[in-house]
């Protein structure tokens, strides 16, 4: 089912209302990954610092713990994303995301790492469910895969620039704890500018809601009879949410997803220095080349679901994953000659790669089969399930790289992402259903 073009006048109050909230929520998110980020590049110059004692499998660990907490944070946060509004979760988020990097900063104890990173974890995870909800009203189902294929940019581009960024603060003070201190510093001036320009919701602003302002018909919930009266927010709402089977293996397919980009997030600096031998700042940029290619990617995947799936999502993310699960499994060939150019060129493939299915599954789809009364929780959900397989992607490359080295890891990486095309492939013209057309999950 193709969803159907339909013109309409742009009203300038509107307009500017969309696009303020687009870029307060896409600068907000982007924003999680200054406090992110820092561990990743801290840990070259943790590594070094004697007085710390810190071997690469207790940085695994404490990676753990962050990811631990951000994979229950994101079944909590999304819940509370639909119960409580966006604005509310994620301006609490922000502020304990500021207070965990500094105090990170300020450490020096294995155990107390871990303790921290896993409160930066809870704190991270208010972002992404109540942020996506938060889109979902803003913008409708014909544009949502451009829309959010722009949007979903934001944690590209977020660790794009937070890793070199983190990586200068460590450099430019010889010291890895700037790694940590600036870019929460930074984050806490995006915190203000969201309490200024967010709203939950055109109406929020005296404005019709977007399926109005665009003359397209409302969504349903996947009710047996088509229809619910459930209020948004209620319990009833979120559990009707959650039991719809294509959420469920949307949430399974990102598994091995996430599992593979956080272990380049999480690893990336690290295996790049001990792959061609180069320092924090060369192995940080180098790096970034992953989320370098994740804008372009993110976009393609996004204008190719609207145009030329008609605003179907999964055949573009089964062609990705395909086309990923190969350059993945053969990382070992590609870069075996230790040239940085070719390090680049295959990192930039695989985030090109990535992202793009990455943020249809997490965002686009979860807003469009989990509606926009239950898009936090739905998207709450897949991300949950997904931060799962990142707690191995950020925790066992430490162990499988000391023993084995980095080649096994990306076979291993290849195999999960071809698991994830396969649990998807079966679903290829699934389309949302709405009040006026038929259609099913």
């Amino acid at each position: 089912m193709a969803v159907q073009e339909r013109s309409h006048s742009k009203k300038p109050v509107y307009e500017r209302w969309r696009w303020t909230v687009f870029a307060a929520t896409y600068l907000a998110y982007a924003g999680f990954y200054l406090t992110r980020k820092s561990f990743s590049v801290a840990k070259i110059g943790m590594l070094d610092d004697h007085s710390l004692g810190v071997s690469k499998a207790a940085l695994g660990a404490i990676d753990a713990a962050f990811l631990i907490a951000y994979a229950i944070g994101q079944f909590i946060w999304g819940i509370a994303g639909d119960r409580y509004g966006s604005r509310k979760v994620v301006l609490i988020g922000i502020l304990a995301s500021v207070a965990a990097g500094f105090a990170m900063g300020a450490s020096s104890l294995v155990l107390v790492f871990g303790v921290i990173f896993f409160i930066q974890g809870i704190a991270q995870s208010s972002g992404w469910g109540p942020l996506t909800k938060n889109v979902g009203y803003w913008f409708s189902l014909k544009e949502r895969g451009r829309a959010y294929g722009w949007w979903g940019t934001n944690y590209a581009i977020g660790g794009l620039i937070a890793t070199p960024f983190a990586a200068y603060c460590a450099h430019r003070f010889s010291d890895w704890r700037f790694a940590f201190y600036i870019p929460a510093a930074a984050f806490l001036g995006i915190w203000v500018l969201f309490l200024i320009f967010q709203r939950n919701r055109p109406e929020d602003v005296g404005l019709e809601p977007i399926e109005q302002y665009h003359g397209e018909p409302a969504p349903v919930a996947d009710a047996p009879d088509g229809e619910t009266t459930d209020k948004e927010g209620s319990w009833a709402s979120i559990v009707t949410t959650l039991r719809k089977p294509m959420i469920l293996r949307l949430a399974l397919a990102y598994f091995p997803l996430k599992m593979a980009r956080y272990a380049l997030l999480n690893w990336g600096p690290v295996m790049i220095k001990e792959t061609l031998g180069t320092g924090v700042m060369q192995s940080g940029l180098i790096s970034a080349m992953f989320e370098l290619g994740g804008p372009l990617g993110v976009l393609a995947a996004g204008y190719a679901s609207d145009k030329l799936f008609g605003a179907r999502r999964i055949p573009v993310c089964v062609i990705s994953l395909l086309l990923l699960a190969v350059v993945t499994s053969c990382f070992s060939v590609l870069t075996g000659s230790a040239s940085k150019w070719m390090m680049c060129v295959t990192l930039f493939a695989i985030g090109f790669l990535l992202f793009g299915p990455d943020t249809l599954i997490v965002g686009t789809a979860a807003v469009d089969f989990g509606t926009k009364k239950g898009a936090s929780s739905a998207a709450g959900f897949i991300n949950g399930i997904g931060s799962v397989g990142a707690v191995l992607g950020g925790s066992l490359p430490g162990v499988i790289s000391d023993r084995w080295g980095w080649g096994p890891l990306f076979y291993g990486l290849g195999v999960c992402i071809l698991v994830a095309a396969l649990l998807l492939l079966p679903r290829w013209n699934a389309v949302p259903a709405n009040k006026q057309e038929g259609g099913g999950q």
